[in-house]
């Protein structure tokens, strides 16, 4: 065989070529395709030309033709499958181009291009309907393309492109994982459906408003800049949240009350994870997280994640612990590539301040962490004030039995 370099992969009938890649992974399929050339083929875009009009009051034939496309490749989970679109602008002379691949698993990714001379005239849409993408489940009909996908990922959907995509996929009413990716065109989601379980939403740099009424919803990751409004409505399910804000607020507003309100509706998860600079901002405008009106009673792991540890986020961390009573692993992560977000100067109208006091006083208010088994500080330098945070954390967690520490490449 090494002799003749027979390629019995290659060999095989198509069909059970086609079979066999059936059973792995999306993900890993797209990898298997370079075992061989003739595997490769499998992944030969299936290219179709489609004319779009991306005006709203005049594209309802392009969504309808969109979707009988679609609905030819989502015919049938049986295979795996990616078709290239090319979506000709009316009244231009350029297009858009759409990467569709689905997976045998009801799984779908789409990723979208514009052509880098596309109009900009298509979009001097009012503001009001120009970036919202709504995802609303209903009853389906014969003619839903897409009612099937449970999983959905968008990359890189447009202001151009936002209205198809909506109108496209309220049709999923099975829909249990949605993922947008790099979507800067959006400036606000809007998703209605029960069957949602996972939402994530990552670097769409627009994105100033959520909201989701999802009652059967168990993870929400964020990751980006703060939006302005991130409202959350009958998610009494959800258990898993992460709001990594590395590039800071969006806007140059923040309202303690808005803030304190999304918090609110994340009380009863089992696992978070924040930025530093948020809690700093909050406690820096005289938030006291023992004395709100509520508290973080099921919380079991907390995630902290910032670029480093100084005195007034080694404070604010401190005050947060004593909203989180039943707390079983703390997690701080020190990550110098994330960005420095600074505190700007607030006008403390909640309480008395009560940061910049000394580090015995700091300690001194910090409740006992009665059930804090796991202990990992990531990034670990050995500066001082993460020393102190050390410090503050083995002798107000009395039954700690795992600490952790991780220097960064540099100090190994």
């Amino acid at each position: 065989m090494e002799e003749e370099k027979l390629d019995l992969i290659s060999r095989l009938p198509f069909e059970l070529q086609q079979k066999i890649i059936s059973f792995l992974p999306l993900k890993e399929a797209v990898r298997a395709s370079v075992l061989s050339t003739h595997w490769k083929s499998l992944w030969s875009p299936i290219q179709v030309s489609l004319n779009f009009d991306p005006n709203p009051i005049n594209h309802e034939g392009s969504v309808q033709e969109f979707n009988q496309v679609m609905g030819m490749c989502m015919r049938s989970y049986a295979c795996l499958g990616q078709w290239k679109l090319c979506l000709n602008v009316v009244d231009s002379n350029e297009a858009l181009i759409l990467k569709a691949t689905k997976g045998v698993d009801t799984e779908l990714h789409l990723e979208f291009f514009e052509t880098k001379k596309v109009s900009r005239d298509f979009k001097s849409e009012p503001t009001s309907t120009s970036a919202c993408l709504c995802l609303h489940s209903h009853h389906p009909t014969q003619t839903d393309s897409f009612s099937g996908v449970k999983l959905l990922h968008l990359r890189s959907v447009t202001n151009l492109t936002k209205t198809l995509v909506s109108e496209v996929f309220s049709n999923c009413h099975v829909l249990e994982s949605l993922k947008l990716e790099k979507c800067r065109g959006l400036e606000s989601l809007d998703v209605k459906t029960d069957s949602l379980r996972s939402l994530v939403v990552a670097d769409c740099s627009n994105m100033a408003a959520i909201t989701i009424s999802a009652q059967n919803i168990k993870s929400f990751w964020f990751h980006g800049a703060l939006p302005q409004i991130i409202t959350l409505k009958n998610t009494r399910s959800l258990i898993d949240v992460v709001l990594n804000l590395k590039d800071g607020p969006i806007s140059n507003e923040f309202d303690c009350e808005e803030i304190l309100s999304i918090l609110f509706s994340f009380k009863d998860v089992e696992a978070l994870t924040l930025s530093g600079w948020l809690l700093e901002w909050l406690c820096s405008a005289g938030v006291i997280f023992g004395r709100l009106d509520f508290q973080f009673n099921k919380l079991k792991a907390l995630t902290w994640i910032d670029s480093l540890i100084n005195k007034d986020k080694r404070d604010s961390l401190a005050c947060f612990l004593n909203a989180c009573p039943l707390l079983e692993k703390l997690s701080v992560e020190i990550d110098s590539n994330l960005s420095t977000i600074p505190c700007p100067l607030f006008y403390q109208y909640w309480h008395e301040p009560h940061l910049w006091m000394d580090f015995t006083s700091v300690t001194s208010n910090t409740s006992q962490l009665k059930h804090l088994k796991s202990i990992e500080l990531l990034g670990f330098t050995g500066r001082d004030h993460e020393l102190q945070l050390m410090d503050l954390l083995l002798e107000k967690a009395i039954r700690v039995n795992s600490l952790t520490l991780t220097c960064p490449e540099f100090l190994s």
